[in-house]
């Protein structure tokens, strides 16, 4: 269970914590199996990255999402770059965070309409409550904006 995360402004997410929360997920991950990780591009790709590489799992894509304009959420989701996933069964798909929840909702339901054989677990680093979906791995509840180590340069 993710433990709360609570923020009372912006905080700076930094790759110190970032290593030890996704070796935090290893195990539970691990367990499940997957033959290949899809992360949402641009916030899930270091987690993918990372995760895939910690499982020693080759089968690494992307897939591109659209919903947000800076801090700005836009009023529909662009849904594109879409995976050849036909040889898998197991999939895991990955972000930084769930916040509404409607992207990783949309990302699922276009991969499934393509795929529908596809066995799709999520995992994130954070999530909201409030959120539509509760991701199946997730490390910290989060309640605020979260400045993630890689948008700083």
């Amino acid at each position: 269970m993710a433990t709360p995360y609570y923020l009372t402004y912006m905080i700076h997410y930094s790759y110190s914590q970032f290593t030890k929360d996704v070796k935090s997920l290893e195990k539970d991950i691990r367990a499940y199996s997957p033959e290949a990780v899809v992360a949402i591009a641009r916030g899930g790709v270091t987690f993918g990255h990372f995760i895939s590489s910690l499982l020693d799992i080759r089968n690494f894509y992307t897939i591109n999402s659209i919903h947000y304009n800076d801090t700005k959420k836009l009023d529909d989701i662009h849904i594109f770059n879409i995976p050849d996933l036909e040889r898998y069964d197991t999939v895991l798909l990955v972000d930084d965070i769930v916040d509404s929840g409607d992207t990783i909702e949309e990302v699922i339901k276009v991969l499934k309409a393509k795929y529908p054989k596809l066995q799709i677990k999520t995992a994130t680093l954070f999530y909201k409550k409030t959120a539509k979906i509760e991701p199946d791995f997730s490390v910290h509840e989060a309640t605020d904006w979260i400045e993630f180590f890689w948008e700083k340069f």
